[in-house]
């Protein structure tokens, strides 16, 4: 019998590729790779031969004979035996090691962990590779345990003191010997930390590091939410103290120091509930036609000094954190509410960036100046929107003109590639005891645009003040809020994702172009059931914005230079800015970037913390305010689809939840992950993303934050009582979930 003739994969036959491919991939340079890197590397640009490596990659990795590393990206196996690493410890039993430095992903059994807690660096050997199967490791030291604590619940049974912990990295309870309990009693919300766990016990031993209220009570959970995030729930008392000894001291020579701006028409716009005001706008017409608009931030830095007491406090808190009922601010109230805070008529110390725009919004100037002024009046954002609807009221001809500027400044901004996610946020009316009885969206209206704009007017100002420096020169180093380029996978499958609903995105060309047609499909999904979809998803194929001494720009507001400036109050990359810009204007030399790389870096971590925390909050209050409603039916859309389930957001309250597949009763689903859909092998229904459906309330468990609906007119099944509930470990609703390896 003759031979096949081999197949064409561009120019090249399918075995020449392949052997082409694996020169490649195992040769030093290649380091992780992905089928793009594999094809420029062996100079080929036909989509064909392409297809045919991401192809060969993907068979490579089912094989074993390569590593997936991510999605899409690959590397050649570990040769070596030991490896030092990241433990990852879930409780559901699926324990791993991320390796050190390729960031492989290798599977733990627990008899092999030697107890390694969450994110103890530990060194392993890893077992031989076979084909077809997932190495493992085994943990031969804990080379550096991490410092942690674990939240939960007091409980005593046969006169042993156990902590129930809330956490997912953790699945037995912490034994509490008696000389270690610190006065808890069962039913307390505690902070344990574990002190030993020996090789031949199941249950660590552990200490009580503090109480924090019954569990169940509204300010024993907040605080729990924080301190799980490690993040801190009250202020030290020498904090505090210090910060009470410091007075406004506003004095005549320090105003003349400044730029006296008291006589200029200034207010502040803020939510309604805010306490800290850290900026104001003022707006005076020149002779020429133009207008003077001063965007004014509080000096925290002339009261915080470096590294005082205060200064150390703000710089580990980096950030204040918001949560559903409560804030906990950077700095101590005396300061963060008080004297650094621009309440109307009262003289206050301000760092200013002061511009010259024309009537059509252009700006022909500005300067950075340290200044001193008087807020006429504090508007809330309802009290300046009814303004802006209505065109009376107090400074009415101001807002209405800074408004206006503010219309033509976004325009440009969006012309230019800026993105514009308008998200609507989850708001809950809370009782006296902390209890949710109500939820509200808080939307983006005119007036909050219009601070919104003036504030990255300022930051774009100061950054490029700083940065834009000639050729010849070398900008010093500062702080720059920056954002990378998205995923182009996340960006591929989104735009995958449009074409199941009828939409278009483009994912090539130039960063405006692609961010004009992400633009365009946000607002062809406005109102439709696969919005929030969407837009979430969206919002995930961006990189997360940090801050860093380099600067790459900013991507999603489509800016070359951005910083934070306007929030010293609340943020500590603001205080850091205000230091270095005074620095700077001074004439004074570069400071160490390694340093302030650092610094940055920690801001960024505790920001995300600190978001984390918040969500979090938000879970916990619609989990309770939907145990309120067990056993009633809700409007809602398909917001996620796995093979364990369907989650389900509602339309009233933005509330989020599963239903199992083991609710889904009167037919065997089959996971349709091309579709996005479950599809019933009998009856042929189908439950697509994006659907409306009608759902029943079944379960609310409160302390793992997660509800459970059944469709409406369908019994909800017992849930059994040792089963193992996917959603601590799953990857995000309606994206691909891939084996781990």
């Amino acid at each position: 019998m003759s031979q096949k003739a081999p197949r064409k994969a561009g120019k090249l036959t399918t075995v020449k590729l392949h052997e082409a491919v694996m020169q490649y991939i195992t040769s030093p340079e290649a380091g992780t790779f992905n089928y793009r890197n594999v094809a420029e590397a062996l100079g080929l640009t036909a989509p064909s031969a392409m297809r045919s490596i991401a192809l060969y990659l993907a068979e490579l990795a089912f094989d074993g004979e390569i590593v997936e590393t991510a999605p899409g990206r690959y590397k050649m196996p570990v040769r070596t035996t030991s490896a030092t690493g990241t433990f990852v410890r879930r409780s559901n039993g699926k324990n791993s090691v991320i390796t050190d430095p390729d960031g492989e992903t290798i599977l733990v059994a627990e008899r092999n962990s030697m107890h390694a807690l969450n994110g103890d660096k530990v060194r392993v050997a890893i077992a031989a590779r076979r084909r077809g199967v997932e190495p493992e490791a085994i943990v031969t030291e804990i080379v550096e345990p991490k410092d942690q604590v674990f939240i939960g619940t007091i409980f005593t049974e046969h006169n042993v003191t156990m902590l129930h912990t809330d956490s997912k990295f953790l699945a037995s309870d912490i034994l509490i010997p008696r000389t270690r309990i610190k006065g808890a009693k069962a039913g307390d919300k505690a902070i344990v930390r574990i002190t030993s766990w020996p090789e031949n016990q199941n249950i660590p031993r552990g200490e009580i590091v503090d109480i924090l209220g019954k569990t169940g009570e509204n300010t024993a959970e907040m605080h729990a939410i924080l301190a799980e995030f490690g993040l801190p729930y009250k202020y030290p008392e020498s904090v505090e103290k210090a910060a009470e000894r410091i007075d406004a001291g506003i004095t005549d020579a320090v105003v003349a120091a400044r730029r006296d701006m008291r006589s200029e028409t200034t207010f502040t716009i803020d939510p309604r509930d805010a306490k800290d005001f850290d900026d104001a706008l003022s707006i005076s017409r020149l002779p020429n036609g133009n207008y003077r608009v001063g965007v004014h931030i509080a000096d925290v830095t002339h009261y915080v000094h470096p590294d005082t007491i205060i200064d150390r406090e703000a710089r580990e808190r980096a950030t204040s954190v918001y949560l559903v009922d409560r804030t906990i601010p950077m700095l101590p109230e005396h300061l963060s509410n008080g004297i650094c805070s621009l309440n109307p008529h009262e003289d206050k110390l301000t760092f200013s960036v002061i511009f010259e725009m024309t009537p059509e919004g252009k700006v022909v100037g500005s300067e950075i100046v340290r200044t001193v002024i008087n807020s006429n009046r504090r508007f809330t954002y309802e009290e300046a929107q009814d303004v802006i609807e209505t065109g009376h009221g107090d400074f009415a001809d101001e807002i209405l003109t800074l408004d206006r500027l503010a219309k033509t400044l976004r325009q440009r901004r969006y012309d230019n590639g800026s993105i514009d996610f308008d998200r609507a946020e989850v708001r809950f009316e809370i009782d006296e005891k902390g209890h949710p009885t109500s939820v509200y969206f808080k939307e983006s209206k005119d007036a909050n645009k219009l601070i919104e704009e003036f504030m990255l007017l300022a930051n774009r100002a100061v950054a490029r003040a700083i940065g834009a420096v000639s050729k010849k020169k070398k900008a010093k180093a500062f702080v720059y809020r920056v954002h990378d380029q998205p995923d182009q996978q996340k960006l591929t499958d989104l735009a995958a994702l449009a074409r199941v609903f009828g939409h278009r995105l483009k994912v090539t060309g130039t960063p405006r172009d692609i961010n004009r047609s992400l633009n365009r499909l946000l607002q062809d999904v406005k109102g439709t059931g696969e919005e929030n979809l969407v837009t979430t998803l969206a919002l995930r194929s961006m990189a997360k914005a940090v801050y860093s001494t380099e600067n790459i720009g900013h991507y999603g507001l489509g800016f070359d230079y951005y910083t934070h400036f306007t929030s010293p109050i609340r943020r500590y990359p603001d205080m850091m800015v205000h230091r270095l810009l005074e620095r700077y204007l001074h004439g004074g030399r570069s400071v160490n970037i390694e340093k302030l790389e650092e610094q940055c870096k920690h801001s960024s971590d505790q920001e995300q913390l600190a978001a984390n925390a918040e969500r979090a909050s938000i879970k916990y209050k619609q989990v309770e305010y939907m145990a309120d409603h067990l056993g009633e039916d809700f409007e809602g859309v398909i917001s996620g689809v796995t093979e364990w389930g369907l989650y389900v957001e509602l339309n009233d309250n933005k509330c989020e939840g599963l239903v199992p597949m083991r609710d889904l009763a009167d037919d065997y689903y089959d996971f349709d992950e091309r579709n996005y859909c479950l599809v019933g092998r009998r009856t042929g229904t189908r439950y697509r993303l994006g659907d409306p459906i009608r759902i029943t309330v079944a379960r609310a468990d409160i302390d793992k934050k997660m509800l459970d609906f059944v469709p409406a007119g369908h019994r909800a099944l017992p849930a059994p009582k040792k089963a193992i509930d996917p959603r601590d470990t799953r990857n995000r609703p309606g994206m691909k979930r891939r084996r781990r390896k």
